[in-house]
């Protein structure tokens, strides 16, 4: 795995020893990225990483110009490794946040996250995610129980840390899709890749869900 653009560009993401992460390919992530460019602006923008693993995605936001990334993983050894390869890429304690936790914890304590947000530069309010990626284990959504879980978690983000254009990215088996939404948000856009798919969510009308009409499916 590695950074695929920007500050961090080709650095390598070292994974945990045991197989407990599910990485994404590179030409995968920077498929996703290039259509997530389309619709989000990375300059000085907060990001959420949810069930990080290693931290790619919060990694790659911060290479291209994110304020703060906010990584929430509970696995001993991927937090491990997550923390080393923030180490060896030098990125600053300011610019991010490792929350050892279960991520779906955040459903009902998201202040545990709107705590940690950066505010935009001369803002008086406090600062808001841009993005938030959300990646459960694929059995999670393959389960009503757990299909329930994800949605609380994004439901409670939504009102309480997003910002009203923000957006997250859902991934998960494309046998498993994403129809049972939270009320009040709506897909965006679904890519995929091979057996993975990525859905994108939003608040209700959000203006992402019209540029997100423009991005890349592989």
């Amino acid at each position: 795995m590695r950074i695929i653009t920007g500050k961090y560009r080709g650095r390598t993401i070292i994974g945990p020893k045991s197989n407990v992460t599910r990485p994404i390919t590179d030409r995968a992530k920077q498929s996703l990225f290039d259509a997530l460019v389309v619709a989000v602006d990375f300059t000085d923008m907060n990001a959420l990483d949810c069930f990080s693993g290693t931290g790619s995605m919060g990694l790659e936001c911060l290479s291209r110009g994110a304020a703060k990334s906010i990584f929430v993983e509970q696995d001993y050894d991927a937090l491990q490794a997550l923390r080393n390869n923030l180490r060896q890429l030098g990125v600053i304690h300011a610019h991010y946040d490792v929350l050892a936790m279960n991520a779906y914890s955040l459903a009902h304590a998201p202040a545990v996250v709107t705590d940690r947000i950066r505010a935009p530069r001369g803002a008086v309010d406090v600062g808001r995610l841009r993005l938030a990626f959300i990646d459960p284990p694929y059995a999670h959504l393959a389960d009503p129980a757990g299909r329930v879980r994800v949605s609380s978690l994004v439901l409670a983000l939504t009102y309480t840390a997003m910002e009203p254009t923000g957006l997250f990215v859902v991934r998960h088996s494309v046998d498993n899709p994403l129809d049972d939404l939270p009320i009040g948000t709506m897909i965006c856009r679904r890519l995929n890749y091979g057996s993975m798919a990525v859905t994108w969510l939003a608040a209700e009308n959000a203006p992402p869900c019209d540029k997100a009409a423009t991005a890349l499916t592989i």
